[in-house]
């Protein structure tokens, strides 16, 4: 969410970027008496898995450790990679997953954008405020975003959509200077280019939990019931991480599914005096 330039399918506002929807729950949550520690956890462990009243030890990287009775996993998805030479190598160079961060780097520039779907479509709108010119890269035909960005891109002129085509490598020497293709685009089988944003999607950040026994489907995601249960008494999930509603990743589901994991939580610790 934090990553989004623009989110104007959020009830109560018209337009507001991904950072400060973030920040204003943030503040909203911090009001309400909520604790937010920003800090990696590195394991959890359950201290009582025999027991119907389970106990969780959470350890995290800064070398403190917290008690739970409950856990909500929301740990969502990271920016999934395109797999190709030159990826790696010019991370920071050229190459970057976040148009919202880098847009300004890329001022009367060229750059592509890779993907077909929302986040890609999204980033290829806020880029074009910003560079010369933008490709948006996609290796099928039509765009999968929803129909109001789908129109915005099609209709700006300074982006240039490439259907049917997968970007191979990125060239450079000390950063970016193009990309190969491998279906030549008006002749070019090499694009040159500044900047490359990928935006392929995301894959489940799911590793944390495989420990505690946690359940996860053929694509890595945690599988829930309707009240956001795992099969791991006293664990739930919510938010993208969970496999609940597939494909359909916005805010206001992520959000409806935390109400639901926090009012079963609220239930189970009840139950479980």
């Amino acid at each position: 969410m934090a990553l989004a330039s623009a989110v104007e399918n959020y009830p109560g506002f018209k337009r507001i970027s991904g950072l400060e929807l973030a920040e204003k729950m943030a503040k909203q949550a911090r009001f309400l008496g909520a604790e937010i520690i920003s800090d990696e956890v590195l394991e959890i462990e359950n201290k009582n898995s025999s027991s119907s009243k389970p106990e969780f030890k959470i350890i995290t990287a800064s070398g403190k450790t917290y008690k739970a009775k409950a856990i909500i996993l929301a740990t969502g998805t990271k920016r999934r990679e395109l797999g190709v030479p030159g990826e790696k190598e010019f991370l920071g160079r050229g190459v970057s997953y976040c148009a919202t961060c880098d847009a300004a780097f890329f001022e009367n520039k060229l750059v592509a954008v890779i993907g077909g779907a929302n986040a890609a479509v999204m980033s290829a709108d806020h880029l074009a405020r910003f560079a010369k010119k933008v490709y948006l890269i996609y290796r099928g035909k039509p765009l999968r975003a929803e129909p109001i960005w789908r129109e915005r891109v099609e209709e700006n002129p300074k982006i240039e959509i490439v259907y049917n085509t997968n970007v191979v490598k990125i060239l450079g020497k000390e950063k970016v200077e193009g990309v190969e293709l491998d279906n030549p685009y008006q002749g070019l089988k090499i694009l040159p280019l500044d900047g490359v944003f990928i935006e392929i999607g995301g894959v489940p950040t799911g590793e944390l939990v495989r420990k505690l026994g946690v359940e996860l489907d053929e694509g890595g995601f945690i599988r829930v019931n309707p009240q956001m249960e795992t099969n791991v008494r006293g664990v739930f999930a919510a938010g993208d991480i969970a496999n609940l509603h597939g494909e359909l990743q916005q805010i206001i589901i992520a959000c409806a599914e935390g109400a639901i994991a926090a009012t079963s939580v609220y239930k189970f610790l009840r139950e479980s005096r």
